[in-house]
């Protein structure tokens, strides 16, 4: 089964399921959907960036600072925020990411998806997906914000870094 070809969850401006459709068709009709946001750190604290591949069907080519991708149909975020994140780093036997907040993201012309927004340590040696990752490496975060304005960026993963960052401001 092809990626365009995954069932996914249509949900409403509170989230509740109201429908299913295969992704392909979620994403050219911008249909809201739910997905995971994984902020995954290393030992020392630095945090997991990379830059998507051209084949991806969302945001080719650019950075993020987040693992993570869609919640298939009937998946909790728990559970889909597990195997997207050992899915993406390559990795098997992860903690369970700790769930931080959810919100939903607008990225206008009718394309919003509710995104629930987790961190991980991850000590393992990682080995990202070929088709999903072209670039990674573990950046400390002071790199990230000096890199924020010269690198492009997909716009989810910057909404959920800037809530991020006012979260842990706040608490």
């Amino acid at each position: 089964m092809s990626a365009a070809d995954e069932i996914l969850d249509i949900v409403d401006e509170h989230d509740r399921v109201v429908g299913q459709a295969p992704r392909g068709e979620v994403y050219a009709q911008g249909l809201r959907h739910r997905c995971v946001f994984i902020q995954a750190r290393d030992a020392a604290g630095r945090i997991f960036v990379h830059r998507r591949t051209p084949a991806k069907l969302v945001f080719p080519s650019l950075y993020d600072m987040f693992v993570g991708g869609v919640v298939g149909a009937g998946e909790a975020y728990d559970d889909a925020a597990l195997r997207e994140a050992e899915e993406e780093l390559g990795v098997t036997g992860l903690p369970r990411p700790a769930y931080l907040f959810k919100f939903l993201y607008d990225h206008g012309a009718g394309h919003s998806w509710w995104s629930a927004v987790y961190e991980v340590r991850c000590d393992l040696p990682v080995q990202p997906q070929a088709e999903e990752v072209a670039w990674h490496d573990f950046l400390p975060e002071q790199e990230i914000e000096r890199r924020l304005a010269e690198w492009q960026w997909v716009p989810d993963g910057l909404a959920a870094y800037a809530r991020l960052s006012a979260y842990r401001s706040a608490g």
